[in-house]
């Protein structure tokens, strides 16, 4: 870890918008998952919701550019299921969708709690999600056709997204709570352990933010060998007991 690496994951850390998401409805070609995930990475997004398509959830990672790594993503069995949690924490719906109520995108305030939902790329935002949405945004159309891909439309949202919430001076200062700053602050920094600990189920080690190191790597590791030598094997044979004799 150099210290301009670090410097540069504290710094991304401290833009990102917690209270700022997209919401995809099932949203199926995983180009465009991925290109969705790169835009929130880009716009400093913090977290990302998917409703799985029928074929169920792949970002393609060659298009995501690594993206993946950078922005949580949080999927949703239904899109009831996705809006009552993100209505619960009190986010504003702002569904891309052609409507007879439909606003321009740039007269949407984003600089409150907000989810935007984007539909798939054949159907759209579902109805049922659509009605429940606080508003209806599109992007006005200028050309023969009538509508862009899911992907660009997401980043031109965003875009504008981004470009309200620095007006409001909201990349002014850390918006992340501690524990999710400092939850992140490990993964990002330790890769490699975090990865390790996920797999095996292991409380992740404590880190210096200064330097973004393990406190005590040694150490640590001497725990986990112990803790894990002394875990039951599947194999083992259970012990009898002289009662059971």
């Amino acid at each position: 870890m150099t210290p301009e690496r670090l410097a540069r994951i504290k710094q991304t850390l401290n833009t990102r918008q917690p209270d700022l998401s997209v919401l995809t409805d099932q949203v199926h070609k995983p180009r465009n998952l991925s290109a969705i995930i790169r835009s929130c990475d880009a716009f400093g997004l913090a977290n990302m919701h998917v409703v799985w398509p029928k074929e169920g959830f792949r970002a393609f990672r060659k298009t995501a550019g690594g993206s993946y790594n950078w922005v949580t993503t949080h999927t949703h069995r239904s899109m009831d299921e996705a809006i009552e949690s993100l209505k619960g924490q009190g986010n504003k719906l702002y569904a891309a969708q052609l409507s007879d109520r439909a606003i321009d995108f740039r007269e949407a305030d984003y600089t409150v709690p907000c989810t935007v939902i984007m539909g798939n790329e054949v159907d759209g935002v579902s109805p049922d999600a659509a009605a429940q949405a606080d508003e209806h945004i599109v992007i006005p159309m200028m050309g023969m056709v009538e509508s862009l891909n899911v992907s660009s439309a997401c980043a031109i949202i965003l875009s504008e997204a981004q470009r309200q919430r620095k007006l409001a001076g909201m990349f002014d200062q850390r918006r992340l709570p501690d524990d999710e700053y400092n939850r992140l602050l490990f993964r990002w920094c330790q890769p490699t352990v975090k990865r390790y600990c996920d797999d095996r189920n292991l409380p992740y080690p404590p880190i210096n933010p200064e330097t973004g190191e393990l406190v005590d790597g040694v150490g640590w590791m001497q725990e986990v060998r112990k803790l894990r030598a002394n875990r039951p094997r599947w194999d083992d044979e259970p012990k009898v007991t002289a009662d059971e004799q």
